[in-house]
């Protein structure tokens, strides 16, 4: 059986399971199966199939007709034009986040502190753009910290990045010129509607504040009450936000005595990350 065979009946597997996008999903399935490029894929639909990649082709559309994220299948997710591991311990790397990202850059920083690091794709893409940075990236879930030392490996920034298990400050010291954060902003009440992709398959502290009050906003009041007694003069906190949340948030940075505070869009004109300075 030729590869391009296989792909009318995962096609309509996936759309029968709901799945968005299925073509392109499929093709992305199939690319990994065979273990080549997505962007080389056209070149081997001719290929016949082996056993092998047609079983693991088969396992991966199974798993995907399950709603499993496309990156957890693979193990991969492209951001900031870099790979990064990805698996069901740590949130997939959105790229609405590299709003964060784009706005980090804009600034001077020589240390940096990523609260909730996940798989470290913020603070590591952070030192990756920036030679002689040093980096600080901390999270409550070893498993993650696993995840995001193993992209340090693969990265060659593991002797620019101390990765910690810590609740927030709990274990981090020193001061920092940036500190950024994607952190839990979903309301528990919230959950149920949210796409079977991320409601299902990924960790839910990472979605969820542990203090959940139903507004999603519990990790913004700790991540930014508690950065003064981490930042040097003059440093920056940049946290990323869900809809509506930017009033809030700004308003929390404004009653802690920073100053420059600004809501920054995304690429679809959404607020999505919310900064400030102390003097």
């Amino acid at each position: 059986m030729r590869a391009a065979d296989l792909l009318p009946d995962a096609v309509a597997r996936l759309r029968a399971a709901g799945v968005p996008d299925a073509a392109r999903d499929a093709r992305l399935l199939l690319a990994h199966a065979l273990g080549v490029g997505a962007d080389r894929l056209t070149l081997h639909l001719g290929d016949s199939v082996a056993d092998a990649p047609r079983a693991r082709f088969a396992a991966a559309v199974d798993a995907r007709a399950r709603r499993q994220p496309l990156s957890q299948i693979t193990g991969r997710r492209l951001f900031w034009g870099r790979s990064f591991a990805v698996t069901p311990d740590v949130l997939d790397p959105r790229p609405e986040t590299e709003t964060l990202i784009a706005a980090a850059l804009e600034g001077t920083f020589a240390r940096v502190l990523d609260l909730g690091t996940g798989s470290g794709a913020i603070v590591l893409t952070l030192l990756a753009e920036r030679a002689g940075v040093e980096g600080v990236g901390c999270d409550i879930s070893e498993p993650a910290l696993a995840v995001a030392r193993a992209n340090a490996d693969a990265l060659g920034l593991a002797d620019r990045v101390t990765l910690l298990c810590s609740d927030w400050f709990g274990a981090v010291a020193g001061r920092f010129d940036l500190i950024v954060s994607n952190p839990p902003y979903i309301g528990g009440g919230a959950l149920a509607a949210l796409a079977p992709e991320v409601r299902d398959w990924e960790p839910r502290a990472a979605l969820v504040p542990a203090e959940d009050d139903g507004s999603g906003l519990a990790a913004y009041r700790r991540i930014i009450s508690g950065a003064g007694a981490h930042l040097t003069p003059g440093g920056t906190v940049m946290v990323e936000i869900g809809a509506s949340q930017d009033a809030e948030v700004a308003r929390f940075f404004a009653e802690d005595g920073f100053h420059d505070i600004a809501v920054l869009p995304d690429m679809d004109g959404r607020p999505r990350v919310v900064r400030g300075s102390l003097p």
